[in-house]
């Protein structure tokens, strides 16, 4: 009896052993789900043609924050090949106020889709992954004006009456597109069951169409306004990681 429980302490503490300093498998193994924060940065200049032209203050050129949540699964029979999905949103604006009239102007984009992606060989304790998201997504832009005076009954008088003049206003302008998304990540395991990730990636986007408000159609839309877009990209996971 000693002899069986000293032989399963040994195997316990050597399987433990193994599990904090090596691998489990011979290739990356497990899978997770996390928060992404990313930092995307798009083409705005037309947006900011336009509001120079009307005296408004311009939209960041830097980029914008977007959250989101990614996961992957190691598939399994193919090695160091990871299939899961992630989805992402973010958003900056302009806002001033003239004579008690509200005008801002809000740049919303967001999307997601499947990612697939090869977490490379030759380099271990790390996961360092080559690979591309395929997906769907939409740009919006947000116009609006408000003189900040609304009731129920001005509401359906500004519907029904071609001649009311209203200090309020608001447009919505939306381009749908499918995206593809050349990414590199390198993700690290703080734990076997704690991975944080760093990495980047470009938006390629495929969609000409705009619409406004309630699907109508929109011309004259700039060439260079779309979702194309250059991304760094953050995470923590929580799930089971060996690399």
């Amino acid at each position: 009896m000693y002899r069986k429980i000293l032989f399963a302490s040994l195997f316990l503490t050597t399987s433990f052993s193994y599990g904090q300093s090596g691998q489990f498998f011979d290739a990356p193994f497990g899978g997770g789900i996390g928060y992404v924060p990313a930092w995307y940065i798009p083409n705005i200049n037309p947006v900011n043609d336009q509001l120079k032209q009307i005296g408004m203050a311009e939209l960041s050129t830097s980029g914008f924050y977007s959250s989101g949540i990614a996961g992957y699964l190691y598939i399994g029979f193919v090695k160091n090949l990871r299939v899961g999905g992630m989805g992402y949103g973010g958003s900056k604006s302009t806002s001033e106020t003239v004579n008690n009239i509200n005008r801002e102007v809000v740049y919303s984009l967001g999307g997601g889709g499947v990612t697939v992606e090869y977490t490379l060989p030759f380099i271990k304790d790390i996961g360092i992954s080559v690979g591309t998201v395929i997906g769907a997504g939409n740009l919006e832009i947000d116009v609006y004006r408000s003189s900040g005076e609304f009731s129920w009954a001005g509401t359906w008088e500004e519907l029904s009456d071609p001649n009311f003049n209203s200090n309020s206003y608001n447009q919505k302008l939306m381009n749908s597109y499918w995206m593809f998304t050349p990414t590199i990540n390198l993700d690290y395991p703080v734990y076997r069951f704690v991975s944080l990730r760093l990495g980047a990636g470009y938006q390629i986007t495929f969609a000409d169409d705009w619409t406004a408000n309630n699907d109508q159609s929109v011309s004259g839309i700039p060439s260079d306004l779309n979702s194309n877009s250059f991304f760094i990209q953050s995470g923590i996971f929580i799930g089971f990681f060996s690399f």
